[in-house]
């Protein structure tokens, strides 16, 4: 530490001591950081975070684009053979699917038929004056008699389910509910 030393024409000499020097340019740079931390804090450590996982993703493909591909390293005839082999069942689907298909155009062909046969069985039915719809049911009906061979079982007799002098307006016939005409008269409410 400097001391220094003061005369003044009186002969009195006055001793003073300075501080030791600080850097002020130091002290109010801390001072700004530590502000800046305190505000923006999260942000700093949300933009460190994502600065470490770009380093990553950028050293992955660095590495990824070094390393020799797979494709490049396999032989040329093995490669050939896999290709082939593809192609072949590729063409053995294709033919699956074509054999489906030609199977449902089949089957479609076979439904418009009978359905155009219907059409004129119920044309030729309404020209005859016949219930077109009673025709196509004694037709269906013989269809799958003839083709099922099962021996059909005679319907039991239905039971009716009212009587027949049920009338629901008259309140006769059981039940909890029925109709009463109300009364006649001034009304009892006071």
């Amino acid at each position: 530490m400097d001391d220094v030393t003061i005369e003044d024409d009186y002969d009195s000499t006055f001793h003073v001591k300075k501080p030791p020097l600080k850097n002020q340019d130091l002290s109010s740079l801390s001072l700004t950081v530590e502000e800046f931390v305190a505000h923006y804090g999260w942000y700093l450590v949300f933009g460190a975070v994502m600065f470490y996982l770009l380093i990553l993703h950028l050293n992955k493909r660095k590495s990824s684009q070094h390393s020799p591909t797979p494709q490049a390293s396999q032989d040329p005839t093995l490669v050939e053979r896999r290709q082939e082999a593809m192609a072949a069942a590729r063409m053995k689907m294709q033919e699956e699917l074509d054999a489906k298909a030609s199977i449902f155009r089949e089957k479609q062909k076979l439904q418009e038929e009978e359905q155009r046969r219907q059409k004129i069985e119920m044309w030729e039915s309404m020209q005859q004056g016949k219930s077109y719809k009673g025709a196509t049911k004694l037709s269906q009906t013989t269809e799958e008699a003839s083709s099922s061979q099962t021996v059909l079982k005679p319907k039991k007799d239905k039971r009716a389910f009212r009587n027949a002098d049920y009338n629901p307006l008259t309140g006769q016939g059981g039940g909890s509910c029925s109709w009463r005409p109300g009364r006649r008269g001034p009304s009892s409410g006071g």
